[in-house]
C-alpha cells in the first residue's frame, strides 16, 4: 500500500512541478468550435463546454489543488501543533481553557463551520483555505497533547528537568522528536481529506472561482452536462479519488511500517 501511495503522490508531485511543460494546451484557451468533445487524439480527455482542454486543466488543477492542501495542512499544524504543546506542557488552567477552546471547535462539523466562516470573508481560494484551516487546527491540538501528555512523565523527560533544561530546549530537543513520527502519519492521511474538503468548497462556488483550473470547480461546471458529456465529471472525480486514495494508502503504510521512522523519534532518548 505504501509503494502505491507513494507512486500516486510522487506522480501529483511531478504534475505540479513540471505541469507547464507537461500540459498539451492552454487550460484557459476557448475554442467554442471544439465544445463538448470527446476523449480523442488531440483532445485525449475531450473538451468542456468552452471547448478548452480537459487534461490541460486536471494537470493544473494538480499543482493548485497539491498546494492548496499543504499550505492550509501547514498552517493548521502550526496553529494545533503550537496550541497543543503549550497545552501539554504548561497544563493547569492553561492545559483547561485551551482545551475547551478545542472541544468548543470540535463541536460542530468543520464543514459546517468552514461554510460559516466563508460566509463572513467571502467566497475565494484563499478565503476557503484560511477557513478551513482555522477549523482543523483543533485536531492537531488535541492529538498533539495527548501525545506531550504520554511521554510528559518518561524517565528522559525528568532528567532533563532536573539538569534545569529550560522550556524552549525541553520542547524542541525533547518533545517535538518524539511526537514527529505519529503527526507526520495524521498528517499523511488528513491530507487526504483536506483535498477532498477544498474540492467540495470549489464544487459548491466557495473556493476557487472561474475560470481558475480546479477540480472541484470542474466538477461544479461538469454536472449541468453530465447527461450529454458525462466525462466533464468523470475525470476531475477520478482525480480527486486517486488523490485521496494516494495519501490514504501512504499514511496506512507509515502505520504499517511505523518502525521504519522509530529513529525520528528516539534521538533525545539517546542523548539523556
Amino acid at each position: 500500500m505504501k509503494i502505491l501511495g507513494l507512486i500516486i503522490i510522487s506522480t501529483l508531485l511531478i504534475l505540479s512541478l513540471c505541469g507547464p511543460y507537461l500540459i498539451p494546451h492552454s487550460p484557459l484557451e476557448i475554442n467554442l468550435n471544439r465544445r463538448f468533445e470527446g476523449p480523442n487524439k488531440i483532445y485525449p480527455f475531450g473538451t468542456d463546454h468552452l471547448g478548452r482542454c480537459v487534461l490541460s486543466r486536471l494537470i493544473e488543477g494538480a499543482r493548485r489543488s497539491l498546494s492548496s492542501a499543504l499550505l492550509t495542512q501547514t498552517i493548521a499544524l502550526f496553529i494545533g501543533i503550537s496550541i497543543g504543546l503549550l497545552s501539554g506542557y504548561r497544563g493547569g488552567g492553561v492545559d483547561f481553557l485551551l482545551m475547551r477552546l478545542v472541544d468548543l471547535t470540535l463541536a460542530f462539523p468543520s464543514l459546517i463551520l468552514s461554510l460559516a466562516l466563508i460566509g463572513l470573508i467571502g467566497p475565494g481560494l484563499q478565503n476557503a483555505m484560511i477557513a478551513f484551516a482555522l477549523v482543523h487546527w483543533a485536531i492537531y491540538a488535541r492529538f498533539v497533547r495527548g501525545l506531550v501528555l504520554e511521554i510528559k512523565g518518561k524517565q528522559f523527560i525528568e532528567a532533563a528537568r532536573s539538569l534545569g533544561v529550560g522550556p524552549f530546549r525541553m520542547i524542541t530537543h525533547h518533545y517535538l522528536p518524539n511526537i514527529f513520527s505519529p503527526l507526520l502519519i495524521l498528517t499523511s492521511l488528513d491530507t487526504g481529506r483536506v483535498i477532498f474538503t477544498l474540492s467540495g468548497l470549489s464544487f459548491l462556488g466557495l473556493g476557487a472561482q472561474p475560470p481558475i483550473p480546479d477540480w472541484g470547480a470542474m466538477l461544479n461546471e461538469g454536472r449541468l452536462y453530465l447527461s450529454t458529456s458525462p466525462h466533464l465529471m468523470l475525470f476531475p472525480g477520478l482525480a480527486i479519488f486517486i488523490a485521496v486514495m494516494g495519501f490514504y494508502l501512504l499514511g496506512e503504510g507509515m502505520v504499517e511500517y511505523k518502525k521504519d521512522f522509530s529513529f525520528l523519534g528516539t534521538r533525545s532518548k539517546n542523548k539523556d
